[in-house]
């Protein structure tokens, strides 16, 4: 695991500093039974010696990047008293709560008791401490008792001074490279000429409102089964379905989807950080599940969302936050947000001998009572069923926004069962 912050988790470091939209991880994770106290402070105690247990730390050198260090304090543990029908509000206060991943614990663990005998468990952590799959991975680990993460060891203002050094040559070749090439090529003069225009033309709809959500399960046999029926994957069929919860009767234009792609290497599947490029696919109310895989199969083998005419994109970390902000605004910032997090490892199935009864994983944003973005929606598998979640501002209720859904699935065939 790299000690230094990324690009990427640079960005999501400012939106702490309220530059963008804050984003949190969540994982909602339900047992068939009530999970006694002591199995998880255990569970937190070793959570704070893993991956999760880790802050940034910003060098007194110019041009250096951040970099993380093992801090093992932690939150203690929250315990409510809650009914099932109000698992979601719940989960949604949960995830409201203060983390930070600079000064205090970037992670935090609440337990629900619920009335119908069960627990709910909510892992809320900063974006730039871990993505879905990265949080996933670090409660596999704890479950399995797997040794405690070993920080990269930092060798003081020589280390930090090498660092700048190195990111500063790599910026200064790429920019040089990057003004040859806008001399050079009409292609690339075109492509930042159209980055610019795409930042101040784009004039999507701002929805204003308080977030609602709503999660439902669906077999994952029956989902793939309609996917491949419909001449698509169980991927496309995802992005058909979301587009067709988020789009509003009678709407006629097609929705543009932000599609985030882990680029992560198989070997680093265990490693927290983020490692995701975005892509988009628009999706028109006539499209099927098979136009829409075709879609999402150019979007894919495409170039991602990046730095634009090849001007490298650490540039952004040797500026200040407020310039790094107005270059990028609010990556991936489009109609819909649709992230497909894949299978969950199987680890996460009993928890102190109580058996697993669904996960849901999703990126929540709190406080936010505005945005371009009207859905965002997640879609994981485990133990045999796909989990579907969604957070709407365009919906005026939990009730409304799994209706909705409901719906929308069912006219594929499909029986979900909701939260």
């Amino acid at each position: 695991m790299s000690a230094r912050l990324s690009v990427v988790d640079e960005m999501f470091l400012r939106t702490h500093r309220g530059w963008g939209t804050p984003i949190v991880m969540q994982g909602l994770w339900r047992t068939d039974s009530r999970v006694d106290a002591e199995t998880l402070e255990s569970l937190r105690a070793v959570l704070a010696r893993g991956p999760l247990g880790r802050r940034v730390v910003r060098s007194r050198v110019p041009g250096a990047r951040p970099r993380f260090a093992p801090r093992s304090e932690a939150f203690p543990v929250e315990y409510a008293a809650v009914p099932a029908a109000a698992l979601l509000e719940w989960a949604d206060g949960r995830a409201a709560l203060s983390v930070d991943p600079e000064h205090g614990p970037g992670w935090r663990v609440a337990c629900a008791r619920l009335d119908d005998g069960g627990t709910v468990l909510s892992l809320v952590c900063s974006h730039v401490v871990a993505d879905a799959r990265g949080l996933a991975a670090a409660i596999a680990s704890a479950l399995q008792g797997t040794a405690p993460t070993v920080a990269v060891r930092h060798r003081g203002p020589v280390e930090d001074l090498w660092d700048a050094t190195l990111l500063t040559r790599r910026v200064t070749e790429g920019t040089v490279r990057a003004m040859a090439g806008l001399l050079l090529s009409s292609d690339r003069r075109a492509e930042l000429r159209d980055f610019v225009q795409a930042g101040s033309t784009r004039r999507s709809e701002v929805f204003r409102g308080k977030a609602v959500s709503a999660v439902v399960d669906v077999d994952a046999g029956a989902w793939d089964a309609a996917a491949e029926g419909s001449g698509g994957t169980a991927n496309s069929l995802f992005l058909s379905v979301v587009a067709e919860i988020a789009r509003r009767g009678g709407e006629s234009a097609p929705l543009t989807i932000s599609v985030p792609m882990d680029v992560r290497r198989r070997s680093d599947s265990a490693d927290p950080a983020n490692s995701v490029a975005m892509v988009e696919v628009a999706v028109a109310p006539g499209d099927t599940v098979a136009d829409v895989r075709a879609k999402s199969r150019a979007a894919f083998t495409s170039t991602p969302m990046t730095s634009p005419a090849g001007f490298p994109e650490e540039m952004l970390q040797l500026i200040p936050d407020r310039a790094a902000h107005a270059l990028t605004g609010n990556p991936g910032e489009r109609d819909v947000l649709c992230s497909n997090i894949g299978p969950l490892p199987d680890a996460l199935g009993v928890l102190g001998g109580h058996r697993t009864t669904g996960i849901a994983t999703r990126a929540v944003h709190p406080g936010v009572v505005s945005s371009r973005t009207r859905m965002s929606a997640y879609l994981s598998s485990f133990d045999g069923r796909y989990t579907l979640a969604l957070e709407s501002l365009d919906a005026p209720s939990h009730t409304t926004l799994r209706e909705r859904a409901e719906k929308v699935l069912s006219r594929h065939e499909l029986r979900p069962h909701g939260w």
